[in-house]
């Protein structure tokens, strides 16, 4: 099970740090993943990490503004999301898949992000 909370309504300019806590498994095979959907739009990859390695990937589009994080203790993943614009509004979600096949068959409810300009 993956919950991800930290989103909310912000300023253009601000920062967040979204988390996505996982129960129920152990995740050492794991690689875990960060999706956002805007309205009206396809959902989009932003950032992977492997959770026993540390290895992360980005889209291009948020490499320079967007972090991906974990913490293993606390079995938490976390998107530390910088300099937000009024397009970075959209619903932000976690997934976890295993290394192979990349899809993602397991995800979270999503936490809304909504940048004010």
């Amino acid at each position: 099970q993956l919950q991800a909370s930290g989103g909310g309504l912000v300023r253009t300019g601000d920062s967040l740090r979204l988390s996505c806590a996982a129960s129920g498994r152990t995740l050492s095979t794991y690689i875990l993943g960060w999706f956002r959907q805007a309205p009206g739009k396809e959902r989009e990859f932003l950032a992977r990490i492997s959770w026993s390695a540390g290895t992360t990937n980005y889209a291009n589009s948020v490499k320079d503004r967007f972090t991906i994080s974990r913490d293993i203790a606390k079995n938490t993943v976390y998107l530390e999301v910088t300099s937000l614009r009024p397009e970075d509004t959209a619903v932000y979600y976690c997934a976890a898949r295993q290394m192979t096949p990349s899809t993602y068959p397991y995800w979270g409810q999503g936490t809304l992000v909504t940048v004010s300009s």
